[in-house]
């Protein structure tokens, strides 16, 4: 930006813009002003291009114009889809001060930052397929990779030997955005991915990770978890829990295990074969007559993801497969019964998960106390089956009877789109809510 070189020739107001941005120098600043977001500079010129709004240039600042764009704060989850559906993370800034005690430019602060792996909003995901965050680490003795899916709290790491396995691994997870060091010599495996981004070395050091998880699970070592002695994705795990605690700026109480996938524990595919199956992509790029699409039948989004794991990571596990298919066999002749029950629950994974970044809308609230209205239908539909395994599933699922009566008392049958706009008690309900989605 050679326009603002002069930093004390600018206003107060571009002055405080621009030490914000130089904080948020790689992504877009949405600068809260009244009723919209502005862009300033080159972040006006590129916001024009990729979202095609007007770019305009008003007034001046260190004498020279100042190129802006703008959109109303009411339509800005429309943008933020756009822009993280093309791979840009964007920095939402902000007022937090009250103007009629300012003295000069109103406060502000970035309080959250969207980027492709860590959006929770419902309007920016799709809702029957994963979206992770994946960061990548690679020594003399092979890879480390790490994927979340914040959504969910699903957290993973694995260590492939070689190219091949890597290169299968970035095919079967399809990470929305991937997190690599900054001296990461196989270029090759990640050039033309969505969401790349260059990070540095200090972040994949192997004690910082070990700190973090710890940290973040509230144990004293990593043992329980079966990953102490995977040191490469550890160091991928550690980079990528310190991003999202970046950009969410807030705590992650849903994140409280990590998990070791082992290329034993499935059926290895290569990543030609993969795409050649075409299990959820076909080789044109879209979902049409793909595998999954000809075998999802789920009406429930969560199962639908979980439909798609399954298939892309296909088990070995005897024991696992056993159950699986005795299940499937004690429900076959009960889904019409089930399906519109299930259709009634939702995506009840997303909606803990926005409960405990603190996102959740009053609606999300209405969806949860509509879902756990259906809970004691559906205990009661399964408690005559035949099946040692659905009879277990019954068994750990919950009723929350009290729960469910606080959210009946306290939201109303159609709450608006933000707490702002009235509708019930959400702020001390969010709470309540989160408390019961880190119990699990």
């Amino acid at each position: 930006m050679s326009t603002i070189d002069n930093f004390d020739a600018h206003t107060p107001m571009m002055q405080q813009y621009l030490k914000l941005k130089a904080q948020h120098p790689e992504i877009l600043l949405f600068y809260r002003m009244g009723d919209f977001y502005e862009l300033f500079y080159d972040d006006a010129k590129r916001a024009s291009q990729l979202l095609d709004i007007s770019l305009t240039k008003r007034g001046a600042s260190a004498g020279e114009p100042i190129p802006m764009a703008g959109i109303p704060h009411h339509a800005v989850e429309n943008y933020l889809a756009k822009l993280v559906n093309q791979g840009e993370s964007v920095a939402i800034c902000e007022q937090i001060g009250d103007p009629a005690t300012s003295k000069g430019p109103v406060e502000r602060k970035v309080v959250r930052i969207v980027t492709p792996g860590t959006i929770s909003d419902e309007a920016l995901l799709q809702e029957r397929q994963d979206n992770l965050l994946a960061a990548l680490w690679q020594d003399g003795k092979g890879f480390g990779y790490a994927t979340l899916d914040i959504s969910s709290g699903r957290f993973r790491l694995s260590e492939p030997a070689d190219r091949e396995t890597m290169a299968a691994e970035l095919q079967r997870t399809n990470p929305a955005e991937l997190l690599y060091a900054e001296d990461f010599a196989e270029t090759s495996l990640i050039e033309g991915r969505r969401g790349l981004r260059r990070r540095p070395l200090w972040e994949f050091e192997i004690d910082t990770a070990r700190q973090q998880l710890n940290l973040q699970f509230g144990t004293r070592d990593l043992i329980g978890f079966g990953v102490e002695n995977a040191p490469r994705g550890l160091c991928a795990a550690g980079c990528l829990l310190q991003y999202v605690k970046d950009t969410q700026r807030t705590a992650l109480p849903h994140i409280r295990s990590i998990t070791m996938e082992r290329q034993q524990d499935s059926i290895i595919m290569d990543a030609a074969t993969r795409r050649n199956l075409e299990i959820t992509q076909n080789l044109a790029g879209g979902v049409e007559n793909t595998l999954a699409s000809v075998l999802d039948n789920t009406v429930t989004p969560m199962g639908s993801r979980m439909l798609k794991r399954w298939l892309h990571m296909p088990i070995r596990d005897t024991h696992t497969l056993v159950c699986r298919q005795q299940t499937i066999a004690a429900l076959q002749d009960r889904y019409t019964e089930l399906q519109p029950v299930l259709r009634q629950v939702g995506d009840l994974e997303r909606i803990l998960a926005r409960l405990a970044l603190r996102t959740a809308r009053p609606r999300d609230l209405a969806r949860m106390r509509h879902a756990f209205q259906q809970l004691p239908e559906l205990r009661a539909q399964l408690s005559d089956i035949d099946s040692a395994p659905v009879q277990k599933l019954r068994e750990t699922m919950g009723e929350f009877t009290e729960l469910r009566e606080l959210l009946e008392r306290a939201i109303i049958d159609a709450p608006p789109v933000l707490v702002r706009d009235g509708g019930g008690h959400c702020a001390g309900l969010q709470r309540g809510a989160g408390r019961m989605a880190r119990a699990g």
